[in-house]
């Protein structure tokens, strides 16, 4: 019997370009909301001074929605 859907409000992580919110922040990859959310270790980006980051090991590029460096994080 297959479960009803489990995963309705997971996000596929097929994007190589994602864009954050500060509110988002600290950033890690992978991000709890996708359906591969334990695909690889968790690792956390640096993204708020440069305003984009990338995982070193899934690729997907984070961009920070705004101007890099607005963050106070």
């Amino acid at each position: 019997m297959t479960p009803h859907n489990a995963n309705a409000s997971k996000q596929e992580n097929t994007q190589r370009v994602i864009e954050v919110r500060d509110d988002e922040l600290p950033l890690h990859c992978p991000m709890p909301q996708h359906v591969d959310w334990n695909a690889h270790p968790r690792v956390y980006l640096p993204i708020a001074e440069r305003g984009e980051a990338l995982c070193p090991y899934c690729g997907t590029l984070y961009r920070l929605k705004g101007k890099p460096g607005a963050c106070a994080h």
